[in-house]
């Protein structure tokens, strides 16, 4: 018998393990680190994963493009100049130049006034015209406008003293498109008068068969005669104004953009998180002091230390200025970082975990490099994330001034700054560039707001 006061006397039935019943509940969710929890609210936000595999897409188009696509950025192909994508590429076999005495060829003896004297092509345009009475003389132009009543006649090409029957045959960058020529009389003093006459002429585009054999243009065994059709180089995303590959040229200077865009930013973020670090570690005056420089390093003008740069280094006109840029990027886009991870260490460095860590007889880089860095691994990585847009786009603002990468080198922005003079006639040589440049950007960022909001513990209670 046992008094309240006596506890129950124990027997080994008491130790048996407890049966879990088959109805029982257990636990459901499997234990996962905070990596894994923010991977997997990453790959829950779309804008993110589109994100990054746009961003894998364009380090696969500049790094693995070259091996597929083998064309020479800098190769011009003289044939296709300014060529937009899809454009007829086709030339007919015509024979060699030779040179050309006057007559009309069979089917172009007729005719009065300013005519052809045989079929316009890319080689060469071959003119007729009859005398004028009373004409000084004939001035000849080019246009690739029809001639309007301002009497815009276009490029003078020729000039001729007197006003007889004459010749001419135009060999000056012709390119397969409509052109108008007008021979205008000319008056006393050699003024041009109010009598002209304009031709409209259709160019083709043509080619030898010496020049196909050169170019390998068609298989070795292929036989070929005059007027038979060949295929110019394919160029997916057209030419430029020098009839360079659009295609390998954004993949060269993919290569260019996104090594700027990523070595820059790792670097001084880098710089950012040791300086921060180490501030907000030592704390009081120090730390002080540490970020005073840091105002100061704000206020410095960017360009005029790219400037300073480029001319410490000896960088010419018309020469890329790619390590003055870095280093004028590293030097001076830290500060912001080391804000930001000085205002994390001095949150961590009062947690109770440190102070254990300190107890325990740690050193002080233990506790920075073990503890405090990797808490703001989060802040740091979103930091990176949105500062390789920034650097991308400072490259592409340079360049397009003249202050970055030059020509020849390839780059998105020295591209873009190309493009602009062709921009009304040839938009597709300012279009490709800069939706490259945009798209990145934009990826960039998108991939940033995911990031910031998968690393963030506090976001997982708005879920």
């Amino acid at each position: 018998m046992t008094t309240p006061n006596t506890p129950p006397a124990l027997t080994p039935d008491d130790f048996l393990p407890l049966q879990v019943r088959p109805d029982a509940h257990g636990i459901t969710r499997p234990s996962r680190s905070y990596w894994q929890d923010a991977w997997a609210r990453l790959r829950r936000n779309r804008r993110a994963m589109l994100s990054l595999w746009i961003i894998i897409a364009l380090l696969s188009f500049a790094l693995l493009g070259p091996l597929l696509w083998t064309v020479d950025p800098a190769r011009q192909d003289i044939d296709q100049i300014s060529q937009a994508p899809g454009a007829d590429r086709s030339a007919t076999i015509v024979a060699p130049y030779v040179a050309w005495n006057g007559t009309a060829t069979a089917g172009f003896e007729g005719g009065s006034g300013l005519r052809l004297a045989a079929a316009a092509n890319s080689q060469v345009v071959r003119l007729l015209w009859d005398a004028v009475p009373s004409a000084q003389g004939f001035r000849l132009y080019r246009n690739v406008f029809p001639v309007d009543g301002d009497m815009a006649f276009g490029l003078p090409i020729a000039e001729f003293p007197d006003g007889g029957a004459g010749f001419y045959e135009d060999r000056l960058d012709l390119r397969p498109d409509s052109y108008f020529y007008s021979l205008v009389a000319l008056g006393d003093g050699r003024a041009l008068s109010n009598r002209f006459e304009v031709l409209e002429v259709d160019v083709t585009r043509v080619i030898t068969i010496d020049e196909v054999r050169a170019r390998a243009l068609v298989p070795p065994e292929r036989a070929l005669a005059e007027g038979d059709e060949v295929l110019l180089g394919l160029h997916p995303l057209g030419t430029d104004y020098l009839g360079r590959d659009m295609l390998s040229r954004l993949m060269a200077g993919a290569r260019v953009s996104l090594f700027i865009g990523i070595v820059a930013p790792v670097l001084y973020v880098l710089l950012g998180v040791l300086y921060g670090s180490t501030a907000g570690f030592l704390g009081g005056r120090v730390d002080q002091w540490m970020m005073r420089f840091a105002d100061f390093v704000v206020a410095l003008p960017f360009l005029l230390f790219m400037i300073l740069f480029q001319v410490v280094f000896g960088i010419g006109p018309g020469e890329s200025g790619i390590l003055p840029m870095l280093l004028a990027l590293v030097v001076l886009a830290w500060p912001a970082t080391a804000r930001l991870v000085r205002g994390q260490i001095l949150q961590i460095r009062q947690e109770a975990y440190i102070s254990a860590s300190r107890l325990l007889g740690a050193p002080n880089w233990y506790l920075v490099l073990r503890h405090m860095i990797p808490n703001t691994l989060g802040v740091i990585l979103v930091t990176l994330t949105f500062a390789v847009p920034s650097a991308i786009f400072t490259e592409a603002f340079l360049s397009f001034i003249g202050m970055g990468v030059a020509p020849p080198t390839a780059s998105w922005g020295s591209m873009s700054n190309e493009g602009l003079a062709t921009m009304l006639t040839h938009p597709h040589e300012l279009i490709f560039p800069a939706l490259f440049i945009s798209v990145t950007v934009l990826a960039f960022n998108l991939l940033g707001d995911g990031l910031r909001d998968a690393l963030d513990a506090r976001m997982r209670s708005l879920e």
